[in-house]
């Protein structure tokens, strides 16, 4: 009778701790899922990732001199796919490290714009796509998908813009996660957000600011579309945001951050917002 009980209690032992091992499992599964977005400090140039600890999207690769700072945030955040990414227009501010991350990391899906440029970076870049046969897919127009619970669209432009050709071609990039929403806007200019405003419904929680800062007659009109509650400028000590953008910003009650004071994370529990410098 005795060893019936100590056996019994071994076992019970046992399952308790099987039991506190799953839901130590469970709780850091949870943990690892956080929806987060990484703004490098890039300069006058444009480079994030997004990540919900599963999938990862990256938007734009900043210029050249960005690849070590970028492959390092890899490394330290062990990720070794992107599921996709984006390259919004083909300035080397944009598209300038994309051949070494096409290069160095798995890559699922490339999405870029219309409007292809004659330039070093995006020779490089072509080169890279061939070389890992990725046939990259040209928005025009609106792509949808969904990658785990964020749905993402990305809006391409159908027209050829005379003016700013290349940053009017910018691919414009919403993204939903549970209650909260995002847009990255690329380089759009006069021209191509007017055109936006007219066909956009949505309002977004968070918006990163078209054109590294450079004030623009249509971002009065753009901001009061979207109503956000932050911003990100993408900006430099040495070609700094225009003062004309962040009295807009000010006076419309918009939160902002500059990514020439340092990286910036911004992270969403599908409800509420925070955004960390």
């Amino acid at each position: 009778m005795k060893r019936s009980t100590s056996l019994l209690l071994v076992f019970s032992t046992l399952l308790m701790v099987l039991s506190s091992l799953i839901m130590t499992s469970c709780s850091n599964t949870v943990e690892n899922n956080n929806f987060s977005i990484y703004f490098f400090n890039a300069g006058k140039a444009d480079s994030c990732v997004i990540s919900d600890g599963e999938h990862n999207i990256m938007i734009d690769t900043g210029e050249s001199t960005l690849t070590a700072d970028i492959l390092s945030y890899f490394s330290q955040n062990k990720i070794t796919k992107l599921d996709c990414l984006i390259i919004t227009h083909f300035d080397k501010d944009h598209v300038g490290s994309a051949s070494a991350i096409i290069e160095n990391i798995a890559v699922d899906t490339v999405f870029q714009s219309n409007v292809p440029k004659d330039s070093e970076y995006y020779t490089a870049y072509l080169n890279a796509l061939e070389k890992k046969d990725i046939t990259p897919t040209t928005v025009s127009g609106n792509y949808d998908l969904t990658l785990g619970e964020m749905t993402i669209q990305i809006n391409g432009s159908q027209t050829v813009y005379e003016k700013n050709e290349s940053n009017n071609s910018s691919l414009i990039t919403s993204l939903f996660y549970g209650d909260t929403s995002f847009i990255f806007m690329g380089d759009a200019q006069n021209d191509r957000l007017k055109d936006f405003i007219a066909q956009n419904s949505n309002t977004y929680d968070f918006v990163k600011i078209p054109y590294h800062g450079n004030y623009q007659k249509q971002l009065d009109n753009l901001l009061k579309s979207i109503n956000p509650q932050y911003a990100v400028i993408t900006s430099s000590k040495e070609e700094p945001e225009e003062e004309s953008m962040t009295d807009l910003l000010d006076e419309m009650g918009i939160k902002y951050y500059l990514t020439r004071a340092g990286d910036i994370t911004v992270t969403s529990d599908k409800t509420n917002i925070t955004v960390t410098q």
